[in-house]
């Protein structure tokens, strides 16, 4: 009987060694890839939308941080307002 401690907390702690870490896929297209391509950026994003568990999570998110940074650009360029306001 003092014996199963000492088995049980082996059992765990060997349970819950280190994962492994993911798997980097060379198909993925990066980010700037995708950016650079808006008509297969627009057909990755329609998959994503209807098929995301055959897409996979990684390139969806890819899809996604593209079309961000196509529609904020670089960030470089300030916000300016307009002459004159507009009237309501």
């Amino acid at each position: 009987m003092k014996r199963l401690p000492p088995l049980l907390l082996v059992t765990v702690l060997t349970a819950c060694g280190p994962s492994e870490p993911p798997k980097q896929n060379a198909n993925v297209p990066t980010v700037d890839e995708l950016a650079a391509n808006p008509e297969r950026l627009k057909e990755l994003r329609r998959q994503c939308k209807t098929e995301r568990l055959t897409m996979g999570d990684v390139l969806c998110n890819r899809v996604a941080e593209a079309t961000n940074k196509r529609f904020f650009g670089d960030g470089k360029v300030p916000y300016t307002s307009p002459e004159t306001p507009p009237n309501f």
